[in-house]
């Protein structure tokens, strides 16, 4: 982690990061891997089965999903947390320990959602 943006994995296993995605991809039933229902089935596919709250569980759990593979994704290949920017806070100067170890960790989390949200993002506009 001490490299930034060059000690992410995706630069270090590079062909395990795309078999990784596609087959995240592939779970998921995203494009191009969307076809697991048969020709006469295009109105809906297996889900004409179920309606109301039924099918929005259905709906929920393949975003929900799509957003845990993004995390792991996110976690494992894109550096999880780290900001790969330097950056100096404030805090560091005035010695103020406790209020910096809570804003880092703070930033942290916000940092991965982040990354989590732009791989999701693409996911879903390739739809």
């Amino acid at each position: 982690s001490k490299y930034g943006f060059w000690g992410w994995n995706l630069w270090r296993q590079p062909m395990g990061f795309v078999v990784f995605l596609i087959s995240s991809l592939a779970e998921c039933e995203r494009l191009p891997f969307d076809l697991p229902e048969a020709e006469e089935e295009l109105v809906a596919g297996y889900q004409t089965e179920y309606s109301g709250i039924k099918f929005g569980l259905f709906y929920i759990a393949s975003y929900l999903n799509l957003l845990i593979s993004s995390l792991f994704v996110t976690v494992l290949y894109l550096g999880g947390s780290n900001f790969s920017i330097p950056y100096i806070f404030i805090f560091y100067f005035f010695e103020i320990n406790k209020a910096y170890g809570i804003f880092v960790t703070i930033i942290g989390i916000f940092i991965t959602l982040t990354k989590t949200y732009l791989l999701l993002f693409v996911s879903i506009t390739t739809r």
